[in-house]
């Protein structure tokens, strides 16, 4: 089947020191984006999206995810999130589609054994633009140590006419973590409330 994916680009970023001081551990964050037509493209407001999220978010979601657990097995995975980006012709509900179905998220989800949502961004930039995905804790919502960001470029796109999506994972979340979870502070002001 032809999702229309010109490429495939793949980022690996490994953090050995962070404000000046050494890591424990190399902490390692891969993204997988792809670059394909926008399947709305050229015609005009669409009321209708779902014949194109039903076609193309679960093989879209299938090779993207099997591209990224090959370079990072599930059980190493701790953060992870999800994108996408319409070029400047594109509707950001456009991006939105093609992520924002179980028919896309629960495959990378599924694969990588993770229980919470998918931290997410879907904007729309010009080629080249950095963009950023968001990524929390594939298990623990409130785990602040995991909210994380990765970020790259691909020089040319999206396009005008393309839609770029990116799914995200770390093996680690920031390298030297100093504030509290989530958690805490619901507790503390729990306690503190009249």
């Amino acid at each position: 089947m032809d999702l229309g994916v010109r490429k495939i680009s793949t980022f690996i970023e490994e953090t050995s020191i962070e404000g000046g001081k050494p890591v424990e551990r190399p902490i390692t964050t891969i993204i997988v984006a792809a670059i394909l037509r926008n399947p709305w493209a050229g015609q005009g407001f669409v009321e209708n999206l779902r014949p194109e999220i039903l076609r193309l978010a679960p093989k879209l979601g299938a090779v993207m995810t099997k591209r990224l657990v090959a370079l990072m097995p599930a059980e190493k995975v701790e953060a992870y999130g999800k994108a996408a980006a319409v070029g400047i012709n594109g509707e950001i509900e456009h991006g939105s589609a093609l992520i924002h179905t179980l028919r896309f998220g629960n495959l990378f989800r599924e694969a990588v054994n993770g229980t919470t949502y998918l931290s997410f961004t879907n904007t729309r930039i010009a080629p080249g633009g950095l963009f950023s995905v968001p990524m929390t804790h594939k298990s623990e919502s409130g785990k602040r140590s995991h909210f994380i960001t990765a970020n790259f470029q691909v020089p040319d796109a999206p396009a005008t006419d393309e839609v770029l999506i990116a799914i995200a994972a770390s093996d680690g979340g920031r390298a030297h973590p100093r504030i509290a979870d989530r958690f805490l502070d619901m507790a503390e002001m729990e306690t503190t409330a009249p």
